[in-house]
């Protein structure tokens, strides 16, 4: 495993929670309301007792329930297979609308929404109550309804959102698609789903140009003969032409027009299945995460209101897109809470560096999320952007999707945060439904740290037999289920054991490398097949990486191992410039020599190779085991997660 040395441990603490973060804490409420004196009496009690604290988060989240359960959790079926809420009826689009209406809630703002051109939309809980309704009476209309897989393939619009909800509130199945998917992509998807109906738009707008969307759809849907429907939205209008299909599709307009702004939510089992959210593999199939109505949205929302410390008067904006879990996430957090969400249509630098700065000020934006990497590209900028606005608004940073480096991270906090708003890190994944570590507004901050687990996550770090380790680093595992673990790979559960259970018996294995200071606070260090052996020594690419970034030239950079006669493995670098720099060898030479004096010379990079751009997923992680596969001349298997799929042939052409 990776050594500790060139990470971030031992720094000093650099936020400590002030009382007016303590006091009005939701976190502090909960364990007041529980006699629980300490976070560490929170987190024996939350993951030894886990049907109190899962019925405890019930009664905090304000869940509601049609019928009640007679029973929390059901392990008869082993840890792996938990099935929660037994026999109770349940539906998130309840606890997420229906039951503000006729309080003051339904006149709160849920949705702001802004484009690239500046046009912006407000939607109440009761405007999107009302639109919600109207859609999911065109679908019973339709002849859809429960268990139904439908599936969604739209710009960050707010009818996104409100078909969203409008799928899970008649009982049918969520299969969100990221907007920047090929055809392949999507058809993989919706096929191996068996959807029936798919949400579009013509097309939508990216740094001021329309790009179509309908005619990628008609190209997937070749290949996928259960879609009977398909309703789009018009986002572009006339500057794109949109073949129709007679009998198939139907504008959003045509599809909604006359449907009443009330309808009935199925009274659906809460373990019914919600959404399908697909991740990609290393190889062959994406992996369907099966989530269900007791499981995501009480994951998302618990995770919001005990870690990012989301209340009733906040508005967050998490640069997202509904095809990563964040979207869905934020969407079900936010609104089960009754707070309010802003979603931004466009890039984030466009049509200047300052753009998000800019959507805080003007929606008074409180909670922020961004990836390490939109900071990392953004950095270079410097704090003039920043300057222009008036950040005061905000109350949370917030942060996943990649480890962080120590330098962007002082940067967002000091520059950003000025130095007094918490950073909140977060890890976890698809299958999690949120995080496994989180932070709080009751701990010490340190940089790049997590606080420590998740409330109800019985996580450890351990080393390749299983036993707990500190001050080193291992793999991350969770040893308790929770209610937002996913119910398994949708129709592969001998996959799903095998990515999650198999390693060590009884233990989720979650294929994090992470490590515990001599504090107590986390920290993730990356992907534990990522890990670079060189000569026995284990290196992190996130340790090569972060020298990288150091330097004043490098703006991004992407360490592998790659196969060597005499080590075993040697260390190999892609590295992206700043914008006014010019790749040379002895910019080369300079950038080695950097490593070299910070790793050791064993670890000095063999190769340094210049590219324009890192593959990336669409959350913004750095995709290595593809760069390694394309550097090797090895197909590098599944591509649909990326975000950038042109920088595969950056590092093609590098090579």
């Amino acid at each position: 495993m990776p050594s500790v040395a060139q990470f971030p441990f031992g720094q000093s603490v650099v936020w400590q929670p002030g009382e007016d973060y303590v006091q009005r804490s939701r976190l502090k409420r909960f364990m007041d309301r529980y006699s629980l004196a300490t976070f560490e009496a929170l987190m024996e009690r939350s993951t030894t007792d886990i049907v109190w604290f899962w019925e405890a988060v019930f009664r905090d989240l304000g869940i509601e329930f049609y019928e009640p359960y007679s029973q929390v959790v059901d392990l008869s079926r082993g840890i792996q297979w938990p099935t929660w809420c037994v026999g109770g009826k349940l539906n998130v689009v309840h606890n997420c609308l229906d039951k503000w209406m006729g309080s003051a809630t339904q006149n709160r703002v849920a949705i702001r929404w802004e484009d690239e051109g500046g046009s912006v939309r407000l939607l109440t809980y009761r405007d999107l109550f009302q639109e919600v309704n109207r859609v999911a009476s065109a679908l019973r209309h339709a002849g859809f309804g429960k268990g139904d897989a439908i599936g969604l393939y739209m710009p960050m619009v707010p009818e996104i959102v409100t078909a969203f909800l409008a799928i899970a509130k008649i009982g049918g199945v969520i299969l969100p698609l990221f907007s920047g998917f090929g055809p392949g992509a999507i058809a993989t998807r919706l096929a191996d789903a068996e959807a029936k109906a798919l949400f579009t738009a013509d097309g939508m707008y990216r740094r001021g140009k329309a790009l179509p969307m309908k005619p990628t759809v008609d190209e997937a849907l070749q290949n996928v003969p259960t879609v009977q429907k398909v309703i789009v939205y018009p986002r572009v209008g006339a500057g794109l032409e949109v073949p129709t299909i007679a009998g198939r599709d139907v504008w959003w307009d045509d599809f909604v027009a006359g449907q009443p702004a009330d309808a009935p939510t199925e009274h659906t089992d809460a373990e019914d299945l919600v959404m399908i959210i697909y991740t990609s593999g290393t190889t062959g199939q994406p992996k369907g995460a099966v989530h269900t109505h007791c499981g995501f949205p009480i994951k998302s929302a618990q995770d919001m209101a005990h870690g990012f410390d989301v209340q009733a008067f906040d508005t967050m904006f998490w640069m997202t897109d509904m095809g990563w879990m964040m979207g869905p996430w934020e969407v079900f957090g936010v609104l089960m809470l009754g707070a309010s969400m802003l979603l931004y249509d466009g890039a984030p630098d466009y049509p200047e560096v300052d753009r998000v700065w800019a959507l805080v000020e003007r929606h008074g934006v409180t909670v922020l999320g961004v990836a390490p990497t939109f900071i990392r590209a953004i950095m270079p900028h410097g704090d003039e952007p920043i300057l222009g606005h008036d950040l005061s608004s905000l109350r949370i940073l917030g942060s996943t999707g990649e480890a962080w480096n120590p330098d962007p991270w002082h940067w967002f906090f000091e520059s950003v945060g000025r130095g007094q708003v918490p950073i909140i890190n977060y890890s976890g994944g698809t299958e999690i439904s949120g995080g496994i570590v989180l932070g709080n507004v009751l701990l010490p901050l340190k940089p790049c740290a997590f606080s420590g687990p998740a409330p109800g996550m019985a996580a450890d770090v351990v080393d390749d037999e299983g036993k707990p380790v500190r001050g080193a680093v291992g793999e991350l595992v969770v040893r308790q289920p929770w209610i937002g673990m996913t119910r398994g790979f949708w129709k592969d559960p001998d996959r799903y054991l095998e990515t999650y259970w198999n390693r060590i018996p009884g233990v989720w294995v979650h294929g994090d490398f992470a490590a515990i200071d001599e504090d107590g606070l986390w920290y993730i260090l990356g992907r534990s097949d990522d890990t670079i052996k060189v000569a026995g020594k284990r290196v992190g690419p996130a340790e090569v990486e972060s020298v990288l970034i150091s330097h004043p030239a490098v703006t991004e950079a992407a360490a592998i191992g790659v196969p060597d006669a005499i080590k075993g493995q040697a260390v190999v670098v892609f590295v992206v410039l700043g914008t006014d720099m010019k790749p040379d060898e002895g910019l080369r030479a300079e950038l080695e020599t950097w490593v070299t004096r910070d790793m050791g010379k064993p670890l000095a990079p063999r190769e340094i190779r210049f590219v324009r751009d890192i593959p990336k997923t669409r959350n913004a992680k750095v995709m290595r085991r593809v760069i390694r596969a394309v550097y090797l001349g090895e197909q590098p298997g599944d591509l649909s997660a990326l975000a950038n799929p042109e920088a595969v042939e950056e590092i093609r052409e590098a090579v």
